[in-house]
């Protein structure tokens, strides 16, 4: 695995303290990633320092021994951390209970103990609320925001713009517009290849 560096934030959410929170502590990463579900990417990763300012605590075994319903009950506090506060309230507690027994409570050794990518790619799967695209988006983040790229990491990241490639505000803006523009040409009817190039020129304008 190559060297790693650490960002002093991670710019995705307009909130210093939000994006610092990011970049220094692999379990708000990680819960940052469960959230991003129907939100904005600014309300999804502005999640994990919510939580910890309601619960007093971002530490995954903590969060996991909570009452689910307590759990939910801090996410519809308003403003609600997430438009569907019971359900991911449970998908975050999910993912904080595997990290605990799985992990050591360490989130940081699902890449840091990853022989190679694919390795890495199928941990991240096997975590709760990380989907096929999450991953790999997980992936490129770690990669090109970290350095962490274990062997095979450029045969399985992904080759199209992803949060991996936002390092400002402006260029989250762009991430947007491209895919706000990607899924309408989706919905138009487009192809997959139409719907990328609308992607890159709407990124491209803003």
């Amino acid at each position: 695995m190559t060297a790693t560096t650490r960002p002093d934030r991670l710019p995705y959410t307009g909130d210093d303290e939000a994006d610092r929170l990011l970049a220094a502590d692999p379990l708000a990463l990680l819960i940052g990633f469960v959230l991003d579900q129907q939100v904005t990417v600014q309300k999804a990763f502005s999640g994990p320092l919510e939580i910890r300012r309601r619960t007093g605590s971002l530490d995954a075994a903590t969060l996991a021994a909570l009452e689910p319903e307590a759990l939910a009950e801090v996410f519809r506090q308003r403003p609600a951390i997430h438009r569907f506060p019971g359900s991911m309230a449970a998908k975050v507690q999910a993912l904080c209970t595997a990290i605990a027994r799985e992990y050591d409570n360490d989130a940081a050794r699902v890449w840091t103990e990853s022989p190679d990518a694919r390795s890495l790619e199928r941990r991240l799967l096997g975590l709760p609320g990380i989907g096929p695209m999450k991953a790999k988006t997980i992936l490129a983040v770690l990669g090109k925001q970290f350095g962490i790229k274990p062997d095979g990491w450029a045969d399985v990241a992904p080759t199209h713009a992803t949060l991996g490639d936002v390092d400002s505000a402006e260029a989250l803006a762009r991430y947007q517009a491209g895919k706000r523009a990607y899924k309408a040409a989706i919905r138009a009817g487009g192809s997959e290849a139409d719907a990328g190039a609308a992607a890159m020129e709407a990124g491209d304008r803003s």
